[in-house]
């Protein structure tokens, strides 16, 4: 029977960054697709990419193309995507659990902002009621009357909420850089994300690309501007640092006539689209791939998308609440008899106050010299990065051999329709009848 929402659906057993790249490949290649096609395009393990077609294929009424040469090609209907949403409820609760984590994004931020509001106002209206109740009658300590300045107002945190705002959360998505002073301080506190998170992602879609548009058959310097490969003169002639793409994308190593060292992906020579004419190498590495990224470049952390002012007026409330602490505590510590109401709160929270006031600078440092660092590391591998793709540009004698043994041997192989021999969506008798029917033309020429 029918798959109803809940139930088995083997697409739910895939990872969703998995399934969600392995169908926007689908959908780029127009639905008819070999796993090196969704193996490159998305970046994907060659495992993965199989996997993943054939749990999409079996959800959908996907059905199956073999080649001549036998070659399995996976084909899924228009509104493939449609039905596979009609059977997962996972796939169903995405979007809202999507939502869900960026309402908690949002409440985190606004949440430290708001505490450095409160922060302020309970350790100053603390301090104004300690200074009041020392300039009160003496004769009412003498009288054993506890001591309290009879000031009993009561600040809870969420009373401060009332200037939140439920709908700035999607308002600030259309504004794009710009956020409230609330989010600043959390902006300036702990900073606003990885700017790379992802980019691994992108970096394996253009390394497979970059290998299938060479015809499946690339030398390690081709790659070497996509991959963290030391600037050293010995890690150009080691080219261990090509094993992950090997693993990944189910590649070997084979020699040329001239017994260099060549790199052959067959799973990523056989596509369902494209052309199969080859461009010839001219020896202008630029030209040659004027239709991709150069190199591989990661982007700098930035301590803050605040502007200026912003931080300024950040940092000058958090220098206002640090003080207020110091001065608390010291009125806290003079203390003789003990509080009463208002104060007592205040009292009993002040460890908090005084590890807010704290942190409030310290991450702040400690992140400030961590960025510092990581944007060396980022700015020596773009720099290296650089450095293998400009060495490309003009490449040695050697080296242009080497490009050049590597277009000799490259094969793209396209699997047109004419080419199928079987498919899962046609009955087994009249394929057999139009196989045969072909035989007998082909002898009879």
């Amino acid at each position: 029977g029918a798959i109803k929402p809940g139930g088995l659906v083997e697409s739910d057993k895939l990872p969703t960054d998995v399934r969600k790249r392995a169908m926007d490949a689908v959908d780029e290649c127009g639905r008819r697709v070999t796993v090196g096609d969704v193996a490159s395009r998305g970046g994907l393990k060659v495992t993965e990419a199989q996997t993943a077609l054939q749990a999409i294929a079996a959800d959908t009424d996907g059905f199956l193309e073999v080649s001549d040469e036998g070659d399995v090609l996976y084909v899924f209907p228009r509104d493939y995507r449609t039905k596979l949403a009609a059977k997962s409820l996972r796939i169903q609760i995405e979007p809202f659990l999507e939502k869900a984590k960026g309402a908690v994004d949002y409440l985190a931020r606004v949440s430290f902002g708001t505490a450095l509001i409160a922060s302020i106002v309970i350790v100053y209206t603390s301090i104004i009621a300690l200074l009041s109740s020392k300039s009160e009658d003496d004769n009412r300590q003498r009288r054993g009357r506890s001591y309290d300045s009879g000031f009993n107002f009561y600040i809870n945190p969420v009373d401060l909420l009332w200037y939140w705002d439920p709908n700035y959360y999607n308002r600030r998505r259309a504004r794009e850089g710009k956020m409230n002073f609330i989010e600043s301080v959390f902006s300036f506190v702990f900073g606003d994300g990885d700017p790379n998170q992802g980019i691994e992602e992108e970096r394996w879609q253009m390394i497979g690309q970059y290998i299938t548009s060479r015809g499946g058959v690339v030398a390690a310097d081709e790659l070497a501007p996509y991959l963290d490969v030391p600037s050293s003169k010995s890690a150009m002639n080691d080219e261990s640092y090509i094993l992950p793409v090997l693993l990944r994308f189910d590649g070997q190593p084979e020699l040329d006539e001239e017994g260099n060292i060549l790199y052959c992906f067959p799973s990523l020579q056989r596509t369902a689209s494209g052309s199969s004419r080859r461009k010839e190498y001219v020896g202008k590495w630029f030209d040659w791939v004027a239709d991709m990224e150069k190199f591989f470049k990661e982007k700098k952390w930035q301590f803050s998308k605040t502007s200026t002012s912003e931080r300024a007026l950040v940092i000058g409330l958090g220098a206002v609440n640090l003080f207020g602490v110091i001065v608390l505590n010291t009125l806290l510590n003079e203390m003789s008899v003990r509080p009463g109401g208002f104060l007592t709160f205040v009292k009993n929270i002040y460890p908090l106050l005084q590890i807010y006031a704290g942190s409030f600078f310290t991450i702040p440092l400690i992140r400030w010299f961590s960025i510092k660092r990581k944007n060396n590391q980022i700015e020596n591998r773009n720099k290296a990065r650089l450095q293998f793709a400009r060495a490309l540009e003009s490449p040695d004698i050697a080296l242009r051999r080497k490009l050049l043994s590597a277009r000799d041997m490259a094969q793209k192989t396209v699997i047109g329709k004419d080419r199928i021999v079987y498919s899962t969506d046609r009955d087994m008798m009249e394929q057999n009848y139009e196989t045969d029917e072909w035989d007998r033309r082909f002898k009879e020429l």
